[in-house]
């Protein structure tokens, strides 16, 4: 693993002030980051997301996903902790990248899933890699979290990579008109939890 930590700052916003920290990964070109809020130090588990970009739902406020809205209610719940972590890891489409995303939005329009509009275009339903994530949380000094995810796969990568994952918290959010294909896809094809 080539991850260098690069440098931290304060990141003031509307939920509070976090700590910023970027990380370099030079095998795969990709910068990542840490939001941080509160002490971080002990044995008591850290509430934590791992959050893949998505710049249509995190920036853009797409509702074709829940990306962005998970994203928000995290940054809230951490703030309402006073601690907690999100990784933010550059793995944009669930690992295919910003513009095979938009391919895939088009085969969506045409009637296909998520998951088949991945594979239509020659790639796996979920290409996104967790093995980051333990060299960050090793910067950080975190061993034990909750994990905020409806994904138990998600669970099964980060525990894998040798971080105790003590719970898994469900994070259901920002469920809509425009999503809700998607949502049952996640659920159906993809062993998302969602009550």
């Amino acid at each position: 693993m080539t991850l260098q930590f690069v440098e931290s700052s304060q990141l003031p916003t509307q939920f509070g002030v976090f700590a910023i920290h970027g990380f370099d990964d030079r095998a795969n070109n990709k910068e990542h980051i840490a939001l941080s809020m509160g002490d971080l130090s002990g044995d008591e588990p850290v509430l934590m997301r791992v959050h893949s970009e998505c710049l249509t739902g995190d920036a853009l406020f797409s509702q074709r996903c829940d990306c962005g809205s998970q994203l928000q209610t995290a940054m809230e719940r951490i703030a309402a902790e006073g601690r907690g972590v999100i990784l933010y890891l550059r793995q944009e489409g669930r690992g295919i990248g910003l513009l095979n995303k938009i391919k895939a939005y088009n085969l969506q329009d045409a009637g296909h899933d998520t998951v088949e509009a991945n594979e239509k275009l020659g790639f796996g339903a979920d290409m996104r890699d967790y093995s980051i994530c333990q060299p960050m949380l090793e910067h950080l000094q975190i061993s034990k979290v909750k994990l905020m995810t409806n994904n138990p796969r998600k669970v099964k990568a980060i525990s894998d990579h040798g971080v105790e994952v003590v719970e898994r918290v469900p994070l259901q959010s920002g469920c809509n008109p425009h999503n809700a294909k998607y949502l049952a896809t996640k659920a159906g094809k993809l062993g998302h939890l969602f009550d």
